[in-house]
């Protein structure tokens, strides 16, 4: 395993923003890489390759990335459904939204649909308390959640991936 050489560009450019010796700033930005590089998730072999570059611990890396939700431990689906599960979404019906998908895609919190195209996943605080119940898609909010909005991503991805 190793990231392609238009990757490892990035990642130098990445290390050198930092002071000598505070190379391991870089490891959260080279997190992404790697799981953008490597099928969407960071497996040990990968999270080893990571520590290997910065020249550090493999479980200096395993804690950052068990920590953070924007992580991903193990196989994850075409679509991320990241629902929101704090306070203000939960008051606006985030539970249920949850378990709306959880009963339309027939998988819990932390699975993948057997045609690997959907994973629900619970997060905290998107930031966008105004808007709740929300859920993160890839890069894009989807805000003010109904069964219906849900119902017509879920068909959008479908759709899309075809």
């Amino acid at each position: 395993m190793r990231f392609t050489d238009e990757k490892l560009i990035e990642v130098e450019a990445i290390i050198n923003r930092y002071p000598d010796g505070k190379h391991k700033s870089a490891l959260l930005p080279i997190l992404h890489l790697a799981q953008e590089e490597f099928g969407g998730w960071l497996d040990v072999p990968v999270m080893d390759y990571v520590a290997h570059i910065l020249k550090i611990e493999p479980i200096e890396v395993y804690e950052v990335a068990s920590f953070y939700s924007m992580y991903n431990l193990k196989p994850v689906g075409k679509y991320m459904f990241e629902v929101c599960q704090t306070g203000p979404c939960m008051i606006n019906g985030s539970d249920d939204i949850i378990a709306y998908i959880k009963e339309k895609l027939n998988i819990n919190v932390g699975e993948t649909t057997a045609d690997g195209m959907f994973t629900l996943k619970t997060v905290e605080c998107l930031g966008a308390c105004g808007y709740a119940p929300l859920m993160q898609l890839g890069k894009h909010y989807k805000e003010h959640l109904t069964k219906e909005k849900v119902d017509t991503i879920i068909e959008a991805c479908r759709a899309k991936a075809n």
